[in-house]
Order: structure tokens, then sequence, then C-alpha cells
């Protein structure tokens, strides 16, 4: 499906007044396509389905004809063929198109219609066809929806009361029905049908959709209940174990949640959903970096899970190195000019091409998901050449002109002077990936960096972010940061040295780090930890919003 072109960009009552010219000369192919824009831009807009019922009947066929469904159909046509099918005498049919527009685009109220809200929709559809359609919003549907998109569902969450009212009995309907509500916020509502479906037709779904609406409305005892009970019905199903152990842990009981998840892990160690949930339980419980990379591995090993999980980007949230940069707390070491590929040494690179400029402010943030994501949002640098890469080092480009460079250029000019470095240092990474990593050019440019003096932890940081994603390069890269960690600790103990904790929490971030060192990181890091807790999240509170990668496409044909 096709959300549209640029060809689409009219106002909705431009669209209908092109239409209507269209129909009144006859030219039912454009009329049909201005509808389609007009339904678009306005799908609840009452004189669009006025011209799309008189093109009905000058179309012949109820107007079916006029908007096929193609490969690629515009979200406007799907829409309208949808009302044209209701109006037809084949309500069930439309609402799958609708439900599929809701799947393509969801911001749009695409069932706020009156034939979909109508009481005597439900009883023509039947309570399973209703069923069928509330699980498809459901999947189509954040959980939870956001409550600024929820009014987008009320027309949905209507036909479930509606078709609960004439089948207060039939428990698939009562726990789809549910399952909606509570996405939308309708918590008690959503109890309410899920124990009635439970009553009617005692299943293993039917306890899942209470478990849920139980934990959302805080009754965490007997969601747990309900979900013990959804084993009981289907032994086999590991995503429920999954869900009991998530709450569990959730509520501060982790040794039972790491119960139940191994298990699951015993009757099928390969689970998906038991997998993440284990390796993020068990950072849990002992802070081990191990846990995540060993997620990570399993992650790009298994392409094709069944479903996205957020345990690995929830884990790293937050944590220095892992999720976001550390605000600069001065250099690793006094400055060294003899350093002769660092980008601060005595002959600076030309300063960068506007390209690269622009790139680089496109994707530069003090946060991301985890270091895999960071190295996959990186990808935007890759064509860049080399002088453009350490040019953009050397001379860091302006903040850039959006809510989060306001916010460093008033707060901490300096941290985007760091997030400049790690995401060159990123792009780095993807500079001729064909050659082997031990005599490569990126492995090489990344070592000078790290033993200079302005973008040391950021290379360091990429150094560890190809670890993340190569297990080839591990014991490497794991040498290279004990070596740098164990030369700053020695020069801590003759002088105080800030960013010696930064380097620290990078040394918990990397794979395959030996004990001992990982002893000395986390002496180092507990060390100042305390005090700068609170000003790393109270900057980056104000500085960081849901992370969404940017990867730029191909100029503009």
């Amino acid at each position: 499906m096709a959300e549209g072109t640029d060809d689409r960009a009219l106002p909705a009552t431009e669209e209908l007044a092109r239409a209507r010219r269209a129909l009144d000369s006859g030219d039912l192919a454009h009329a049909a396509d201005h509808v389609a824009g007009a339904l678009a831009r306005a799908p609840t807009l009452p004189e669009v389905h006025e011209i799309l019922a008189r093109l009905a009947v000058a179309g012949g066929d109820g107007g079916l004809d006029l908007f096929p469904l193609q490969h690629h159909t515009f979200v406007g046509a799907v829409v309208a063929r949808a009302h044209l099918l209701a109006a037809a005498g084949r309500p069930a049919e439309g609402l799958d198109l609708l439900v599929a527009a809701t799947a393509n685009a969801p911001g749009a109220d695409w069932a706020g219609v009156p034939w979909v809200t109508a009481p005597e929709l439900a009883e023509r559809i039947g309570p399973d066809r209703a069923a069928r359609v509330l699980m498809q919003v459901c999947a189509a549907a954040p959980d939870p929806v956001p409550p600024a998109d929820r009014a987008t569902l009320a027309a949905y969450l209507t036909l479930a009361r509606n078709a609960v009212t004439v089948h207060p009995e039939h428990g698939l309907l009562l726990g789809t029905a549910s399952a909606l509500a509570r996405r939308v916020g309708e918590v008690t509502l959503a109890v309410r049908w899920a124990s009635r479906g439970v009553r009617a037709a005692p299943s293993k779904m039917g306890e899942v959709w209470l478990g849920y609406a139980l934990r959302s409305a805080g009754r965490t005892r007997e969601a747990l209940a309900a979900l013990r009970r959804a084993v009981d019905h289907d032994p086999d199903d590991l995503a429920v174990y999954a869900d009991i152990a998530g709450t569990l842990a959730d509520h501060g009981q982790l040794q039972e949640a790491l119960g139940w998840i191994e298990r699951a892990l015993a009757r099928n160690p390969s689970f998906d959903c038991a997998v993440h949930t284990a390796h993020r339980l068990r950072f849990q419980r002992d802070g081990d970096v191990r846990h995540l990379v060993a997620l990570a591995d399993y992650v790009r090993d298994h392409p094709d899970d069944s479903h996205e999980h957020g345990d690995l980007a929830e884990c790293c949230r937050g944590r220095p190195w892992l999720g976001q940069l550390t605000p600069a707390r001065g250099p690793l070491r006094q400055r060294n000019t003899a350093t002769a590929g660092d980008a601060s040494g005595p002959v600076a690179p030309a300063p960068p091409s506007a390209e690269a400029a622009r790139r680089l402010r496109q994707l530069a943030h003090p946060a991301w998901p985890h270091p895999p994501a960071a190295y996959d949002t990186a990808v935007g640098l890759a064509t860049l050449d080399l002088p453009d890469l350490l040019g953009l080092l050397a001379h860091p480009p302006e903040t850039p002109q959006t809510a989060l460079g306001r916010v460093l250029s008033s707060q901490d000019p300096a941290l985007w002077v760091r997030c400049v470095q790690v995401w060159t240092c990123l792009g780095l990474l993807h500079h001729r990936t064909d050659e082997p990593w031990a005599d490569s050019t990126r492995r090489r440019v990344l070592l000078e960096l790290a033993h200079g003096v302005e973008a040391a932890e950021a290379a360091l940081f990429a150094l560890v972010t190809a670890a993340w994603v190569d297990p080839s390069v591990r014991s490497d890269v794991a040498r290279v940061v004990a070596e740098r960690l164990t030369a700053v600790a020695e020069a801590a103990r003759e002088r105080p040295l800030p960013a010696a904790a930064s380097l620290a929490h990078l040394a918990l971030a990397t794979p395959d780090l030996d004990p001992d060192t990982t002893a000395l990181a986390r002496s180092l890091a507990g060390a100042t930890a305390g005090r700068r807790r609170h000003r790393l999240r109270a900057l980056l509170h104000r500085l960081l919003r849901p992370f969404r990668p940017h990867i730029p496409g191909p100029p503009p044909s």
C-alpha cells in the first residue's frame, strides 16, 4: 500500500473541487483519483463521502472498478474501496481494508465513519469476524497506544462495545476486545471484558488477556495468577513463561523470575522470547556486559525472530557508552603532538566538505539504543573519504539548527563536540571494510586516535563497537582497552584524572575483557560515579528523546 506521492499534496477542499468538476464532466477515473486524495487527507469529512456515493452510482458495479486493488495502491483508494464494499453489502471485507489502512498509516482516523460505529454492523459480521478484526487492529497498534493517537482507534473500540453487547458470552470476542481496550487506556473495561471471557470460555489466551489487563491495572498478584493458569492450559507456550518472568522482575522478584526463564530454556534453549528475557534478567542480576554481548550475538545470528524485542535497548538505555556518551571531563592524558595520525597533531587536516558536515549533523546524537544500533546508524558516513572524516574531528561542524542542537548549545557545547567525535569514529568503522581487520586502515587510524588526546575515548568506543558486531576482533580490542585503562589508572595515582571514570565505563562495555581489568574498571568507575551521576542524568534528561536512527538515502534524482 502506498501512502501517496508528491502530486497528491492538494488540500482536501481542492481535491473535492476537482473531483466534482471531473464527475460533472463524466471523467470518472480522474474523479476517483481526487476522491482518494481527499479521503487520504480528511477520511471522516462528510462531503468526501457524498462525492464517493455519487461516484458509486455513476460508475456501475457500485464504483468498485474505479478503485482496484493493485500491488501498490494509494491508501486513499483502499479506504474508498472499503466504504464502497460496505455500501454494497460486504462490510466485513470493507473492515479488512480499513484495518489495513490503519496498519499502513496509523495516524489517521480511517474507521471513524457511521457504518463502522453503527450497532447493526456487529450483528451483520458476527462475533468471529468481529474478533478477527479486533485482533488485526491490535496487531497494527503499539502497546500501549500513545494518548495522542488513541482517538484514531475510537471507532474500533465502539465496534468492540457493540459486538460485546450483541454477543456477551463469546470468549474470543471478549478477549480481543479487552486487548484493544487495554491498548487505548480503557484498563477497567479491559479487565471486565477479559474476566467475562475467561468465565465464558476458559482458555490459555483468555487467561493471557486477563493477565495483561490486570497487570496494566496494577493488580500484579492477580495478573501473575492468571498467567500461571495460562501455563497450566498450555505448558509448551514459552512466551507466557517469558511474560511471567518479566513481570516478576519488574516487581523486584528477580530470583523467581530467573527460575521461570530457566524453565522455559530447559524446554527450548533457542526460543527467542526466552533467550532475550534470560539475557536481560542475567544482566540485571550481576551487571556483566557479557550477557548483553551474548544477546547481541543472538540477534545477529537470528535475524528472523518471531517479533521485535527491546530487551537489549532496555538494558543499555541510560548507561555510559552502552546507550549514551558521557560529558567531557578532560583528556585521558596531556597533549602529545608526536602522534602522526592524530587529528589533533601538528598538521591538522583540512576542514570537511559541506556534504560530510551535513551527514554528520543528521545522525549525531548523544544517545543510541545499543552499540550495534550505533554501528548500523553510522553507515550514513560510509561513503565519506578519510580526509573528510579526519576533517570532521579537527573542525567539528556547528550544532544543527534543531531542538537537540539548541539544547546542546545552551547547556553544554562541549557535548556536541563529543557527539561529533563519537559518530565520526563510528563512521571510520565503515571505511574500507573490504580490508582485513588486522591490517586495515580503519583499525590503524582508530588506534592512532585512541593514543591521542582529543578523540581518544571516541576512538576507543568505535573499537569497542567493532568488537560487539564482529566476534573475530574481540581479543584484539580487549587487549587495546586493557592497555589503555592500565596506563590511565597508573597516571591517576599520581594526579587527578577526571576522564578515568569515563574510560572505566567504556572498559566495562568491552566484550571479552579479562577479569583483572574488569575489576580495575569497576574500581575506577565507582570512585567518582556517585558525584557525577546526578549531573549526567539531569543533563541527558533534557537532551534525550526516543531515538530513531536516521540513515541518509541516495540523493534525489
